[in-house]
């Protein structure tokens, strides 16, 4: 098994990531590292910015996840429950440090129907590849081994409708190219109008609602071009798993004169209402997880013009995101965000 000292790069590394609302949400994304047959790996649920200060790695036996699951058939995920969602694909890689975050400014690009032709030019020069969706888990490691199989050098891989993957041979080498690609990828965000807090004040007065803490999410209701985006579809796994939602109803602006009498008792199961032209509220028993995810969202969406040619998830994409993995991903995130 490996020494503390072992790990600690990949730790610092971790949590200066986790650190990070651009790169990460809540307890998305993840890290690993293979060493002396060992492969640590980010926990489900566990959040990276708590690297350095909690045990948010597991150790698993590299050699059994890989042929008494990988080679198998199964999902490393289901045999191990306490691992990460995404520990196929982390074992199935040849690199020795893998990293994977939802960069905000990477699923920007990688919503687009036109992700592959932007991304040319922009990552021009690195052994990067365009991997179209594909459920997490171990469907995703299969086609990461498929587009291996043919450019064996790949060591950057744009997951379209869901983020980014980067390999390397240390923590260090790992580190420089995530941010040379996000360097790369950079899209400032939309300029939004402010959030009307008058508004917003009163309707969180004696109600279930309250204003966030993060002002940034208020463009989901002041920014016209951000609804029309949103109003298509969903964009990306977590946008579902964290909103429990399948359809873009939820995303849909509320015009403040539908706020009727009756409005509390109308809207009270919502993790959120998005008021049109005016900003949003939250429910007061909204977890950190799901408050994170709203913040990922709307920068998400402040990054996409209102000409982007969007790719939404289908209902079959949509489908395959089990109702039970998803309570379980949310109720992990919750448990060990609650700071």
């Amino acid at each position: 098994m490996a020494s503390p000292a072992e790990l600690q790069p990949l730790l610092q590394l971790t949590q200066r990531i986790g650190s990070d609302p651009l790169l990460t949400q809540a307890s998305t994304g993840n890290t690993s590292a293979k060493l002396d047959g060992v492969l640590w790996i980010k926990a489900s649920g566990r959040w990276m910015a708590d690297a350095m200060r909690d045990d948010v790695h597991i150790g698993l036996d590299l050699g059994d996840v890989v042929t008494k699951c990988l080679r198998q058939g199964v999902d490393p995920a289901e045999r191990y429950p306490s691992a990460s969602l995404e520990t196929a694909m982390h074992a199935a890689l040849p690199h020795r440090v893998v990293l994977h975050v939802h960069c905000v400014n990477t699923i920007a690009w990688a919503v687009r129907s036109d992700a592959p032709i932007q991304l040319q030019s922009r990552l021009e020069g690195l052994r990067w590849r365009w991997v179209p969706y594909v459920a997490s888990g171990l469907p995703l490691a299969l086609e990461l081994e498929r587009v291996l199989s043919a450019w064996p050098e790949t060591n950057v891989f744009v997951l379209g409708n869901h983020g980014l993957v980067i390999g390397g041979e240390d923590a260090s080498a790992v580190e420089h190219l995530l941010n040379e690609v996000t360097k790369r990828l950079a899209i400032p965000p939309r300029w939004a109008r402010p959030a009307d807090y008058a508004v917003l004040l009163e309707l969180s007065t004696n109600s279930p609602w309250d204003l966030p803490d993060d002002d940034e999410v208020h463009a989901l209701g002041t920014d016209r071009v951000a609804q029309a985006n949103l109003s298509g579809g969903l964009l990306y796994p977590c946008q579902a798993i964290f909103s429990d939602s399948r359809t873009p109803d939820l995303f849909h602006p509320i015009p403040l004169d539908d706020l009727g009498d009756q409005w509390q008792a109308r809207y009270r199961d919502r993790p959120f209402l998005i008021i049109e032209g005016r900003g949003v509220v939250v429910s007061r028993s909204l977890a950190s997880a799901e408050l994170a995810m709203i913040s990922g969202l709307a920068r998400v969406v402040q990054r996409l013009g209102d000409s982007a040619p969007l790719r939404y998830l289908t209902e079959a994409e949509l489908a395959g995101i089990s109702d039970q993995v998803a309570h379980r991903y949310r109720k992990l995130a919750n448990d060990y965000g609650g700071r």
